[in-house]
């Protein structure tokens, strides 16, 4: 079966001629989210946003949906318990997407980095953990020995290691997820856009907000809305200023930090916690295919929100982390990626850390009528949307209820994960990418062989995988392509480099570019590459030299 229209065309056509009920603004989770929970009560809906889906934060996070166990030690009882009951949730409705994720906690003996008093507190915490989450889905903490923490991460550095908790959260590729939000508001009657920029808000003469002014592909667009909800992340305030005429400086960016490294240097056969000692931090080392990603979200951030890098010192702070528990150090030569991201905390004063800002999210009503939704954490999508749509419900004088506790998303209605293998497959591969709409990568490559073969060298994806995104996932560009749709830019930075050209190549002829248009992307994408691997300080390689890095 034909996945359901989501043509960008269309799309921007609607936005001009069709009046709608609430406009959001924003294709992150949480405006992908809104426009869902919307449409799925019958709310004629759009949604813009100014790049790609998912460009922003919601592509560049730890990748987990999770309650958040080091909140409880910040006493957020209640965070956890949403995120856990979020986590439960979204397992039955994307169950394609996001996986259960097994966690190690290692208790190390010696060197100050963890001692028994707080082994005893991690226990109960494990506790906590279990009753307000474990429980929904049948998994438990338990306590293992060295030996059985040791065959779980064997690069520990050993006679450091007393024992271990193993429990239990979940993970999703971000970006798909987000993707997969937006398309299944789609099929519920959405009209939803990207690369379409809002540049002012429409107000009638009372003052009151009736839609907003969208810049696409070179020609402005009026949308008429009956409620605009302002999901645009770290850029909040941005909207908010277009509303109140003044930045109120209402958000606090935490910067998400990650680096990608060769699985083989970690071998760590499921997710690990490994405190950093003297920071009151810890590092999150998860393993991806055949990379292992290391990262933590809560450093400080000051700097332009259109480009948040992972620095030198973001490197080497991740690198050491992970360098006093393991035996053989990682070295800088050894990263294939980073991507760093900023999660919109809400300013809080007297906070000196972001670490101790609360996640909790917060609806702000304008009196102009916009709606602002910030806060929150990827987790909890979910909920964060619901609040913000009854908000929206009350203004449009709608008794529709939310129904997305148990509304499927896109490819997750009648899945049923592969069995476990010892060795992945290509039908694991896209059936957790795409759940049942996997046919429709197998039928392009049914009728072209050359569709089957690898996209960039090295990794699962199908040049059929790319061809799927264009016609069929809103992919507009190279970038959206290689960093999005696929995840080939986060998990080999130089080799997407290397195949640019030849995948600019490929989706050329659906998107309707000459060679001088293919030559952009391509010089793009490479310059792209490059800006991220100066920032953080990383040698050229031999490859990025061949490719006039």
């Amino acid at each position: 079966m034909a996945p359901p229209p989501f043509r960008r065309a269309e799309m921007l056509g609607r936005l001009a001629d069709e009046p709608f009920d609430v406009l959001v603004v924003g294709g992150g989770i949480t405006g992908a989210g809104c426009a869902l929970d919307a449409a799925s009560r019958g709310l004629r809906t759009a949604l813009v946003e100014r790049d790609d889906f998912a460009s922003g934060t919601s592509s560049k996070s730890s990748k987990l949906v999770h309650g958040g166990i080091r909140y409880l030690q910040q006493r957020e009882f209640r965070l956890v318990y949403e995120g856990l009951r979020e986590r439960h949730l979204a397992l039955e409705n994307a169950s394609h997407l996001v996986r259960l994720l097994p966690f190690l906690i290692p208790i190390f003996a010696k060197d100050g980095l963890i001692n028994r008093r707080i082994a005893r507190a991690m226990g109960f915490a494990m506790w906590m953990y279990d009753l307000t989450g474990g429980i929904r889905i049948r998994k438990k903490h338990q306590r293992i020995d060295r030996d059985e923490t040791m065959a779980h991460m064997p690069t520990l550095r050993r006679d450091n290691v007393a024992s271990a908790y193993l429990y239990y959260d979940a993970r999703a590729d971000d970006a798909r997820l987000t993707l997969c939000l937006a398309r299944t508001a789609a099929a519920h009657g959405a009209a939803i856009a990207n690369y379409a920029a809002v540049n002012g808000l429409l107000k009638d003469d009372a003052g009151k907000v009736r839609g907003a002014r969208v810049t696409a592909d070179g020609r402005e667009i009026e949308v008429s809305a009956r409620v605009v909800i302002n999901a645009a992340g770290v850029w909040a305030d941005d909207v908010r200023a277009y509303d109140e005429g003044r930045d109120p400086e209402s958000i606090r960016p935490a910067k998400g930090i990650h680096v990608a490294v060769p699985w083989g240097k970690v071998r760590n056969d499921i997710a690990a916690i490994v405190p950093v000692p003297k920071d009151r931090r810890s590092i999150f080392v998860v393993p991806w295919g055949d990379i292992t990603y290391i990262g933590t979200t809560d450093t400080d951030y000051d700097g332009p929100l259109d480009d948040p890098q992972c620095t030198p010192e973001d490197v080497d702070y991740l690198l050491g982390a992970v360098n006093r528990a393991i035996v053989e150090p990682i070295a800088h030569d050894d990263v294939l990626g980073t991507w760093a991201g900023l999660r919109p905390l809400l300013r809080e004063a007297g906070s000196a850390r972001t670490a101790d800002l609360s996640r909790r999210h917060r609806v702000r009503v304008s009196d102009s009528g916009v709606i602002t939704i910030t806060g929150g954490k990827l987790t909890t999508y979910r909920d964060m949307a619901a609040d913000t749509v009854d908000q929206v419900a009350r203004v449009v004088g709608t008794r529709a209820k939310c129904r997305t506790k148990k509304l499927k998303l896109l490819g997750a209605e009648g899945f049923e994960p592969p069995p476990d293998t010892p060795e992945p497959s290509l039908h694991d591969h896209l059936a957790g990418r795409f759940g049942t709409e996997a046919a429709a990568i197998h039928d392009l490559v049914q009728g072209d062989a050359e569709l089957g073969e690898a996209l960039v060298p090295g990794l699962p994806y199908l040049r059929a995988e790319a061809i799927h995104a264009v016609r069929h996932e809103m992919a507009h560009t190279l970038d959206d392509v290689l960093s999005r749709r696929t995840r080939a830019r986060l998990l080999a930075r130089d080799g997407s480099a290397a195949v640019a050209e030849a995948v600019a190549e490929l989706i050329a002829p659906e998107l309707g570019w000459d060679g001088d248009e293919i030559a952009r992307q391509v010089d793009a994408y490479r310059a792209s590459v490059k800006h991220e691997r100066d920032s953080a300080g990383l040698p050229e390689t031999a490859l990025d030299a061949s490719l006039g890095a």
